[in-house]
């Protein structure tokens, strides 16, 4: 789906990613790499291929869209160093985009790290009216793309059947992204008047708005 945000044009990907045109940024939020290895440490029944999945969805979606700069909108990795790191070194090495990243509260690996593989470091980006961070911000004259809270939402049936879907969420002068990752879990949201949200399936974008 192609949603217009103070007059430049992003595409917003089922895969929980979006595409700022104008920019030939992709916008990536709450990947959490290192989680399922993380997991599996410590006992959890996490299926071991999930791990790969998030490496194949960041190729497809940045084989798609060739962006010149892939920034990532805080929480790439979910903690420490562990194995994902390689996965995530030998995954950098196929991208002929930039990388950048915004840091969020998970993002506790050294930025030398991050340098010896050319990626930025950003606690925020200021872009053309636009204010990347990782936690959601208010701040006058800027129109905020963010991340950190996954939303979701529920849509109800006519029965009791309700299904649970990651979104992006739209406020006034706001864009929250989805979780990218596998096994991160969803924030269910509510629409307050004038709210938007952007519920993403396995192939499609949909719009819900207050009726």
């Amino acid at each position: 789906m192609t949603i217009n945000l103070q007059n430049q044009t992003f595409e917003l990907h089922p895969s929980g990613a979006a595409f700022w045109k104008e920019e030939g940024i992709l916008l990536i939020s709450d990947v959490h790499l290192g989680k399922i290895s993380h997991f599996r440490k410590f006992g959890s029944a996490v299926p071991h291929k999930a791990i790969n999945a998030n490496f194949l969805r960041l190729s497809e979606v940045v084989g798609k869209f060739q962006p010149k700069i892939v920034c990532f909108l805080g929480d790439l990795f979910h903690s420490d160093l562990n194995n994902e790191w390689r996965l995530f070194e030998n995954w950098l090495s196929f991208v002929e985009a930039e990388v950048a990243l915004i840091a969020g509260n998970h993002d506790i690996i050294s930025p030398l790290k991050y340098e010896e593989l050319s990626v930025k470091i950003h606690s925020e980006w200021q872009l053309n009216g636009f204010l990347l961070t990782h936690h959601p911000e208010n701040r006058t004259d800027f129109f905020n793309l963010c991340g950190h809270i996954h939303p979701g939402y529920r849509l109800n049936g006519k029965g009791k059947q309700s299904l649970k879907l990651p979104c992006f969420f739209r406020r006034k002068d706001q864009l929250i992204f989805p979780a990218f990752g596998e096994f991160t879990g969803n924030f269910m949201m509510k629409l307050n008047e004038g709210e938007k949200a952007y519920a993403i399936t396995q192939n499609e974008v949909i719009l819900i708005e207050n009726s």
